[in-house]
């Protein structure tokens, strides 16, 4: 592991700070602001608007307003020429966001020429826009007579409603661009709340709405909060018909109990623990320093494949190449193309990170590389590329998701059978990857309960692939087909 030093900021950012509430952006009442905090050099990047109660309850209000008086549910082509202009519009945005998010969330800037910025930029808006006129928005059924007299039928679909939208802060322009696209693609109204942690990546789609779109006012609604209760007033208002979120399955827990009063719907994206799992016959020496991809953004990534599985004859050359893999992985400052780690997003995530380092060793695993903080940094929330080996199935490192730049080494036994069992030995079930003969891996795969599952170099990812886990990895699916649907009420005319 190489340590750079973080240079001295140098980029001038021309971020939004405002919220943008029924088509106006403005500062939150009473003129409540927070701090946004570079975390890797602990520096304050400047303030942003801190929304309260009163801020969200407007915001649910307009789009309530605009979701019951304006045409915005029912006149697809214009949704599809308002979301058409909204993909272009941040087409125009991209580098001052590529900089917002290096800096504000640590995101490494390689991490920005794919998931953090320029695939979801990509797609994200542009293809849910184009199945608008693709989409069975109605289905004819067979004609019927079931009291003597026929008549015909017809299945309709219809917009949810009021939708509210709650993203975290690890990959905040990827999950805020997937969510908008769909949930406006199917004719709804939204409230998007965003982590106070990465303000400006969020902000920006405000203003981008309100000063290059003509999505009317209240379509649209987007805060930035630090207090948990004003999300919390967005999963129990009777507005709101339903919520997306995306984050821990702690919070997903929570959700789940509070939105149970008002009945409404939920798609949830939660924690993974997901698998790299080596086959029997796989080649060592070109698999396994793929595991670097547990890495990306320090591994603060919900699908990153953070439980390497190896076969117990193969199991010590595999942690060797492992061990060197990530020994050579540069880290430091996020904005230098070099570093492949930038920081974690908090002091609170590295001392969280640095604590199930610990457990795991009193549990009895083996670091081999990394451990603790990288020397050579003396700011920043950054913690070294760690490999734990030797853990068994009962440790807590290998149930629980760390959120961190830890990947643990287990070895199976009972070849392709215990492999399975393995894998599937988790209260997650939202990611994957297995590797070895082509076919075989296939058939693993189909056995994993996952929701996703990369065989060999294959990557799922993309706007048109729907997103989502098993187990208490979620509930429901976000993109495709399947996500469109997700955002859509079903209703049976007879006539």
């Amino acid at each position: 592991m190489t340590a750079s030093p973080i240079a001295a900021a140098t980029v001038n950012f021309n971020p939004e700070t405002r919220l943008l509430i029924d088509g106006q952006l403005r500062d939150a009442a009473g003129g409540r602001t927070a701090d946004n905090v570079n975390p890797a050099t602990e520096e304050v990047l400047g303030v942003t608007a801190d929304a309260g109660a009163g801020d969200i309850d407007e915001a649910i209000a307009a789009a309530r307003r605009a979701f019951d008086t304006t045409d915005w549910a029912t006149n697809r082509e214009f949704r599809q020429h308002c979301l058409m202009q909204l993909h272009d519009a941040l087409q125009q945005e991209k580098e001052d966001m590529r900089a917002e998010v290096i800096a504000e969330a640590g995101a490494p800037l390689g991490m920005t020429y794919i998931a953090q910025l320029e695939w979801p930029l990509a797609d994200g808006i542009r293809w849910p826009a184009q199945y608008i006129s693709e989409f069975a928005w109605e289905r004819q059924l067979d004609e019927a007579a079931l009291m003597g007299v026929p008549y015909n039928r017809v299945v309709v679909k219809e917009a949810m409603g009021v939708v509210g939208a709650i993203t975290p802060w690890n990959f905040p322009i990827e999950i805020i661009a997937n969510k908008v696209g769909q949930i406006l693609a199917t004719g709804n109204t939204m409230v998007l709340k965003a982590p106070i942690e990465t303000p400006w990546t969020a902000l920006r789609w405000g203003r981008v709405i309100a000063e290059k779109t003509d999505i009317p006012a209240g379509v649209v609604n987007v805060v930035t909060a630090s207090d948990n209760d004003v999300a919390q007033r967005l999963v129990t208002d009777p507005r709101v018909d339903m919520i997306s979120f995306t984050g821990s399955t702690a919070v997903g827990e929570l959700i789940g109990r509070l939105s149970a009063a008002t009945m409404k719907r939920n798609l949830m994206e939660l924690g993974g623990k997901s698998v790299y799992l080596l086959l029997e016959d796989a080649d060592l020496a070109t698999t396994v320093p793929g595991c670097i991809g547990a890495l990306m953004h320090s591994g603060q990534g919900c699908a990153l494949t953070t439980r390497m599985l190896v076969p117990r004859a193969r199991y010590d050359e595999a942690v060797e190449l492992a061990t060197t893999t990530f020994a050579s992985v540069t880290i430091g400052d996020p904005a230098d193309p070099a570093n492949f780690c930038g920081p974690l997003i908090s002091a609170k995530q590295r001392d969280r990170v640095l604590d199930y380092i610990r457990i795991a060793k009193e549990q009895g695993a083996r670091v081999t590389v990394g451990g603790g903080k990288p020397e050579g940094l003396d700011r920043g929330y950054f913690v070294a590329p760690t490999i734990l080996a030797d853990v068994r199935p009962d440790h807590r490192v290998f149930q629980e998701e760390i959120f961190g730049p830890v990947i643990t080494i287990t070895p199976y036994d009972g070849s392709d059978d215990g492999a399975v069992e393995m894998a599937n030995n988790s209260i997650y079930g939202l990611a994957g990857t297995v590797l070895g003969d082509p076919e075989r891996a296939m058939a693993v795969a189909r056995r994993i309960r996952t929701g996703s599952v990369n065989v060999n170099n294959a990557i799922f990812y993309g706007a048109d692939a729907p997103f989502g886990g098993y187990k208490m990895s979620g509930i429901g699916r976000q993109n495709g087909v399947e996500g469109f649907e997700q955002h859509l009420q079903t209703k049976v005319i007879a006539y």
